[in-house]
């Protein structure tokens, strides 16, 4: 059984999709916490046993109520009490707490998915922090980076954690060729939070005219950026999609895909580009170097400034044979490492250790 608290269709719940369909065993229910009905939409979309909580609040207060009041866990140990799964698998840093009294009362296993790792560098996240990670059983972690950052943590959980990166449906992202005319076209597929840093996107196209944006997500940050394109002048060269449920359309009218995050734990969206036949423009920082391989499927940079990636722009634009070459060795390298069914064959894996 899944208990995710969230309020963002985001990497953790298209993974979560994922595993109620195509685990090689086992029957998946999800209790669900959120104040965004779009994300209950989602999982009942999806065919997925669902519990509604109904709408939630999601701010300091509400978490601190959920994770240690009673009235939550009551309900969580109604549905545990009707379904009697095996495995209580959590998601998201709202769940952690909460996930980890109710295995302990029902002395169920615990499995947690790190997604990320912004939980773990927020002070105002570090309550019971440990608590929750020495009460779960697996770790999984999404990349080698995320791993990393947990045990150095707590080390005393090293041992219980497991690297398995987020797998994709290969047959649906498929390869499709690159456009060969018009603007050089870079694609951002991200919701537009500060976290994104999109701003560094716009400012950078700003350097390298003749290279256009491409933008498929919202988000809270998204009339700042428009407002940021209008004042650089480049309105016209930046082109905001809004959420888009299906990103391909997007991808396929680029040449290139682009991660300006500070941190990614992983990035699902490059690897789905990358499957599509279109190399990264991205910083060298957290797991991005475990999806994207300088030189060869994409270009990194070591700076994190906007003159570092208006240089990588520079370059990618300035060869567009290139640029398909290095998407075409994207696509062998996703197909190698980021197949849905291995993803979904390692948490089998790690359920059945655990029963």
């Amino acid at each position: 059984m899944h208990v995710v608290v969230a309020g963002q269709i985001g990497g953790a719940e298209r993974l979560l999709a994922d595993l109620a369909h195509h685990t090689p065993a086992g029957r998946h229910t999800l209790a669900v916490m959120t104040p965004n009905r779009a994300l209950t939409g989602f999982f009942a979309n999806q065919g997925i046993r669902l519990y509604d909580r109904g709408v939630v609040r999601e701010n300091p207060l509400a978490y601190l109520w959920r994770s240690y009041g009673p009235a939550d866990l009551a309900w969580l140990s109604e549905i545990i009490a009707t379904e009697h799964p095996d495995i209580l698998h959590c998601h998201t840093y709202g769940s952690h707490v909460l996930a980890a009294r109710a295995a302990r009362a029902h002395r169920l296993p615990l499995v947690r998915t790190e997604h990320g790792v912004r939980h773990y560098r927020d002070p105002t996240c570090a309550l019971n922090r440990h608590w929750a990670l020495q009460n779960t059983s697996k770790i999984v972690a999404v990349s080698d980076f995320v791993g990393r950052t947990v045990a150095a943590i707590d080390p005393a959980v090293a041992g219980r954690i497991v690297v398995v990166r987020n797998g994709i449906a290969l047959e649906r992202f498929a390869p499709v060729p690159a456009p060969s005319n018009g603007p050089f076209t870079v694609a951002a597929i991200a919701r537009l939070e500060p976290v994104k840093r999109l701003e560094i996107a716009i400012a950078a196209i700003a350097e390298t005219p003749g290279v256009a944006l491409s933008i498929a997500g919202d988000g809270a940050e998204r009339a700042a950026l428009q407002a940021l394109a209008d004042r650089l002048g480049i309105a016209a060269r930046v082109h905001f999609h809004g959420h888009l449920a299906d990103p391909r359309p997007v991808i396929a009218a680029a040449d290139a895909v682009l991660n300006c995050s500070r941190e990614e734990a992983l990035s699902l969206a490059l690897i789905e580009a990358a499957a599509m036949g279109r190399p990264a423009i991205a910083f060298a920082q957290g797991g991005i170097p475990e999806v994207v391989v300088d030189g060869r499927t994409g270009w990194l940079a070591p700076d994190r400034g906007v003159a570092a990636l208006a240089a990588l722009l520079q370059q990618a634009a300035a060869d567009r044979a290139e640029a398909a070459r290095r998407g075409t060795e994207a696509r062998a390298w996703v197909t190698a490492r980021f197949g849905l069914e291995a993803m979904c064959e390692a948490y089998d894996a790690v359920y059945r250790s655990l029963l």
